[in-house]
């Protein structure tokens, strides 16, 4: 926002350009827009980031965050939108330069000055891109020697102190000016945790498995005698949301547990090639007043069965009124 504000200063126009994956969404940059008046471009590239977040040519951050290959790959999509001598018949490219947000050290790994010239290169577009919030610690670029822009009207922040960022928030007159981070999953460490989980025990995982990771308890179970090791993923909803999410995500093959005359939480049972023989059905379950997991030997292997009855079980014990209690639980394969 404080970058677009700064080259509007210039009487340059701007239009926003955002992203969308499995892992952030648009919702910021949407009221960013709307303060400033301009237009806002979307991009939902949910499934080439999530195919690059799986195996990133500049690794990661501190958790499952590949900053420099992330930001490489929006400028790369940035790119299609800068005017060429001659331009490609039905595609826009109407832009003399890209800007973005980036201040130089504020984010150790991705926004020092080789992370930079890193992404700026990586994607292709070289110095065309501009940092206006840093500018004038940078190289000078393409469309500052162009006179597109003014180098001594960009700023020079660094570091991670954002006083001056809050500055030309109120000399802007800027309502509201959201915090720059926590809108990324991947920089959560309990989030990236199970991410971890779910590349190794499901390589090929798309982006339904993922979004199944962010509702409810996680967990995996081994299933017995299988050549592969194949891990069951299970997640057990802990609220009205995760329940109807998790029913909304749930896929063919998957198995849906829930108190048939109770409330509770839906828990949803995913496991890669599903073969076994289950139907829908209702089970009679004790649900104990109190339940030690160890017991349940959740680490060890089971047959799709037991894997079942043990998930029926904790259903039933996740919601509290049920404890003690003889319960029907439903269960609903999807087909």
């Amino acid at each position: 926002m404080l970058s677009a504000r700064v080259l509007m200063e210039q009487g340059v126009k701007v239009t926003g350009l955002t992203f969308t994956s499995h892992f952030f969404g648009a919702a910021k940059a949407r009221k960013a827009a709307e303060q400033l008046g301009i237009e806002l471009k979307e991009v939902d590239f949910k499934k080439e980031h999530l195919q690059m977040v799986k195996n990133p040519k500049y690794g990661y951050g501190k958790n499952m965050n590949p900053c420099i290959d992330c930001h490489s790959l929006m400028l790369r999509y940035a790119k299609k939108y800068l005017a060429q001598p001659s331009p490609c018949q039905g595609e826009e490219k109407v832009y003399d330069l890209i800007a973005t947000g980036e201040i130089l050290g504020q984010r150790p790994m991705s926004q020092n000055k080789e992370a930079l010239k890193t992404v700026a290169d990586y994607s292709g577009i070289g110095d065309r891109v501009v940092r206006p919030l840093s500018a004038k610690l940078l190289e000078e670029t393409a469309p500052e020697k162009e006179g597109l822009l003014i180098r001594g009207k960009l700023l020079g922040i660094s570091g991670r102190n954002r006083k001056k960022q809050i500055e030309l928030v109120k000399k802007f007159k800027i309502k509201e000016y959201a915090s720059p981070g926590g809108g990324c999953l991947l920089t959560d460490p309990a989030f990236s945790e199970r991410l971890i989980n779910l590349f190794d025990y499901w390589p090929d995982c798309a982006g339904n498995d993922v979004e199944l990771l962010k509702y409810g308890r996680v967990i995996w179970l081994k299933l017995k005698k299988s050549r592969d090791n194949v891990k069951v993923l299970v997640v057990i909803g802990r609220n009205k949301e995760d329940n109807e999410m998790l029913e909304k995500l749930a896929r063919k093959g998957d198995v849906l547990i829930e108190l048939k005359n109770e409330m509770g939480p839906t828990t949803l049972v995913r496991m890669l090639n599903n073969k076994s023989r289950i139907e829908n059905d209702i089970l009679e379950i004790d649900i104990p007043k109190e339940l030690k997991k160890s017991e349940m030997k959740l680490g060890d292997e089971k047959s799709f069965k037991e894997i079942i009855n043990v998930l029926a079980l904790l259903t039933g014990y996740y919601a509290a009124k049920a404890r003690g209690k003889k319960v029907n639980v439903q269960l609903e394969i999807k087909n």
